[in-house]
């Protein structure tokens, strides 16, 4: 089972307690089911690159998603894409020590070291301005983190290898593209309101 960091629950917490849509909240399984399922759904919708399957099980697996609305999804997306990222880190670390990897390999995961190392801190502000309501500097911060996965992938295609990296590249990509997606709904919703 995934788990929040501290500062996040805090975060969370608090978002949950001064949300202006606490109405929004939904305290029973099949409406908050609902709101996951619909959001996943309607994101796979708009984009080919999008995978309602990984959306959802992602979500669904995180209890504090059963109860809370869009913004609150994202912010859980943007969690799991931060507990990702710096797990990512560790292993690469773990990777590079062990020595079992081509001096051209090697290269490649050192490359993807600093893509990763950089974008824990890219998340971090992504999470902070969303929570501010600044979701244009959040979309900024959750691109370029995206880009960073296609760039380490790219780094180990360019040199004929195979990266050992590719699961957890995809994986970050799609918690990714979650909030940036919600982000957009709600852009949305408040042009139109």
């Amino acid at each position: 089972m995934r788990k929040f960091s501290f500062w996040t629950s805090c975060f969370f917490i608090f978002f949950l307690l001064t949300s202006p849509h606490h109405e929004m909240f939904s305290s029973t399984n099949a409406l908050s089911l609902d709101i996951i399922n619909k959001t996943c759904k309607k994101c796979s919708d708009e984009s080919i690159a999008f995978s309602y399957n990984f959306c959802s099980t992602s979500l669904e697996e995180i209890p504090v998603s059963h109860a809370t609305d869009l913004r609150g999804l994202a912010i859980i997306a943007m969690e799991l894409a931060l507990e990702n990222t710096t797990n990512t880190v560790s292993t690469i670390k773990s990777m590079l020590s062990n020595g079992n990897y081509s001096s051209v390999s090697s290269a490649c995961l050192g490359d993807c070291f600093e893509l990763y190392s950089d974008a824990v801190s890219t998340l971090v502000d992504a999470i902070e301005a969303f929570l501010i309501g600044n979701y244009g500097i959040a979309n900024v911060r959750l691109s370029a983190v995206m880009t960073a996965t296609s760039t380490c992938d790219e780094g180990f295609r360019e040199m004929k290898e195979v990266s050992p990296l590719a699961k957890h590249n995809y994986s970050l990509f799609q918690l990714c593209d979650i909030p940036l997606c919600i982000i957009n709904l709600l852009s949305l919703a408040v042009k139109y309101s």
